[in-house]
């Protein structure tokens, strides 16, 4: 039997080699890349949803904010009687829209851990879209994925925070409220509740996609100065 040069045989063992890492290598890379884009984006929401909450949960997070301060519920348009006279008052309207906002922050704390717990479980299904997405793509995403679920979870809350009202003027309110109960002034503070909730963390979004180097986050900036 022939011999086969050492030189021949260790040439062959070589180009073997590098073909079987190179097989292993591509998938690999890919997972890696489609694994950082996913984190990037539970990086961008979680940075983005503390932020905002972090400031509408401080006293006077939503009233001091023009932007989250919530107008009165519409269920104190429905006027009558006692409500019609006295939410002619700048003083009174302006009180109790303050207390309103007070009681909001009680609903923001509810929401955190919600929305954080959240982000950690949500499957993402496009990372590459939403990173190239617009200023909000991302809150929208998680927004639509939670389909009002913060609102429901709010109202116990905000019923209670109500119910317990510093103020008396709240209470007052509530009570010239014809054929309206607490429950159902609780659910129209919560869609405002929850309405500014996301759009203070789409704000924050758009922040950190406009200056990724902020956050110090080597996987976003990464993410969003690349994409």
């Amino acid at each position: 039997m022939d011999r086969v040069p050492a030189s021949f045989t260790s040439r062959r063992v070589m180009l073997a080699g590098l073909a079987a890492s190179s097989a292993l290598a591509l998938p690999g890379c890919a997972s890696i890349e489609r694994i950082n884009l996913v984190d990037a984006i539970r990086r961008l929401l979680m940075r983005s949803s503390r932020n905002a909450l972090a400031r509408l949960m401080a006293p006077g997070g939503f009233y001091d904010d023009e932007l989250a301060r919530l107008e009165l519920p519409e269920v104190f348009g429905r006027r009558g009687g006692v409500l019609q006279s006295i939410l002619t008052s700048p003083l009174f309207k302006s009180r109790l829209q303050r207390s309103l906002n007070r009681i909001a922050e009680r609903g923001a704390r509810r929401a955190a851990p919600i929305i954080a717990d959240t982000v950690r479980i949500i499957g993402i299904d496009n990372a590459v879209a939403l990173v190239r997405g617009g200023p909000t793509a991302a809150t929208g995403y998680l927004r639509g994925a939670m389909a009002g679920r913060l609102i429901d979870a709010m109202l116990p809350e905000l019923g209670e925070g109500l119910r317990v009202a510093d103020d008396p003027i709240v209470g007052q309110a509530i009570s010239a409220l014809t054929g309206i109960d607490l429950g159902e002034v609780a659910r129209s503070l919560a869609v405002r509740v929850d309405d500014a909730i996301w759009g203070e963390i789409g704000r924050e979004e758009a922040a950190i996609r406009a200056h990724p180097e902020a956050t110090n986050d080597p996987v976003l900036i990464a993410a969003l100065r690349t994409m």
